[in-house]
């Protein structure tokens, strides 16, 4: 019991006695080094005959155990959720009581679990002690290294069977079967919004708090996620690993170069229940579906202006006191946004990467496409309620709603 008491007293005093000579990580416990050098020896002595899957550690073959056979033994009293492990729900508590037992010194951010301030505490640190011998790439966390590294294997072992999605991780199919469900758990007290995922309630939090704890070193700007300020840094790398086999175009992320290939397979995967418009990104549907709601949650405290999207509200909110960080180097124009810079280049360079399939005709926006697509389609979705006449641009519905707007000040 004493020796228990001496190893827990090392939490509170952030003594790390037992270090790797490997990779020079510290540790409390001795038994933690032990487990913690099999990663570097490929130790792994526990394999589950069932699926032939090997583990350094008998408790993950355990836990391994429990996943395979589907077994879920501790429920949460207030939301009804399941869990495989006491330690997860337990965890999972503090998501309804709010509790954050244990904060960083340096930013003051707090966590409900200990494990995630450590990992927290790596990006003050900047240590990315795991790297990938495939591809050079870093990491600051060991789990995030081995998921990293089924995209060079191809390993999805977690298959949906509501749409045959695969994943690499468990926790990952979990998430994106609440697409299906339509289940969102995790609400905002503030504006009553539901989230499927927590993190996300995290990062939406801060819009009503207006943090934003996340900064580039290069230019000061801020971000309320670490994603955002990760995309946000390759601006200034210039790094776009990700390229299009079919036209050339490059990505800093692979997400977006997935988004990217539908512009050539035309797969628009997202439905609207409500008029059957199809879309190519989810978010373009979440943002699409407010159309139907009407629903302006975000308000502008200088002038009242309403928008139904965060990103507008933002944007917006740059004209009150004309801030405009990104300046043209060919013709000194600024602007807003590095996207509109981005677009606005093209006029000097003359670049028109969307191209019509149907007669080749080019374009500098994507938008532009879209609505010269619908010559070769005849499709007109833009209809007037006044006279039921459809338009292939929401413009041209603007302009032709003037005319009974007209006829209505001569009655």
């Amino acid at each position: 019991m004493l020796l228990h008491l001496s190893q827990h007293k090392r939490i509170h005093i952030r003594e790390n006695s037992y270090r790797c000579e490997e990779c020079g990580k510290a540790f409390y416990w001795f038994s933690t080094l032990t487990r913690h050098r099999k990663v570097h020896t490929g130790d792994k002595s526990y394999k589950y005959e069932e699926c032939g899957k090997a583990f350094n550690q008998f408790s993950t073959l355990s836990r391994h155990k429990i996943i395979y056979a589907g077994e879920k033994h501790y429920k949460c009293e207030e939301c009804g959720k399941d869990f495989k492990w006491s330690s997860h729900l337990t965890k999972h508590k503090k998501i309804h009581n709010g509790e954050k037992p244990y904060n960083c010194q340096e930013c003051g951010k707090a966590f409900n679990v200990f494990s995630t301030l450590t990992r927290h505490q790596r990006i003050h640190a900047g240590g990315k002690l795991y790297k990938c011998k495939e591809c050079g790439r870093a990491f600051s966390i060991f789990s995030t290294l081995v998921t990293h590294k089924k995209i060079h294997i191809g390993q999805r072992p977690y298959k949906c069977e509501e749409c045959g999605k695969d994943f690499n991780w468990y926790s990952h199919l979990t998430t994106h079967k609440r697409i299906h469900t339509g289940e969102k758990p995790y609400k905002c007290e503030e504006c009553g919004k539901a989230f499927s995922v927590c993190s996300t309630l995290t990062t939406h939090k801060r819009i009503h708090t207006g943090q934003r704890p996340y900064k580039c070193e290069e230019c000061g700007k801020a971000f309320n996620c670490y994603s955002h300020l990760s995309r946000h840094k390759k601006i200034h790398t210039r790094e776009k690993p990700y390229k299009c086999e079919e036209c050339g175009k490059a990505f800093t992320l692979s997400s977006y170069l997935s988004r990217h290939k539908r512009i050539h397979t035309g797969e628009k995967p997202y439905k609207c229940e409500e008029c059957g418009k199809a879309f190519t990104v989810l978010s373009t549907l979440t943002k699409h579906k407010i159309i139907h709601t009407g629903e302006k949650t975000y308000k502008c405290e200088e002038c009242g202006k309403a928008f139904n999207q965060f990103s507008h509200f933002t944007k917006h909110k740059k004209i009150h006191p004309g801030e405009k960080p990104y300046n043209c180097e060919e013709c000194g124009k600024a602007f807003n946004w590095y996207s509109h810079l981005t677009r606005h280049k093209r006029i000097h360079t003359g670049e028109k990467p969307y191209k019509c399939e149907e007669c080749d005709k080019a374009f500098s926006l994507f938008s532009n496409l879209t609505t010269h697509r619908r010559i070769h389609t005849g499709e007109r979705p833009y209809k007037c309620e006044e006279c039921g006449k459809c338009f292939k641009q929401s413009s041209t519905l603007k302009e032709h709603k003037k005319i009974h707007s007209r006829e209505k000040s001569y009655k």
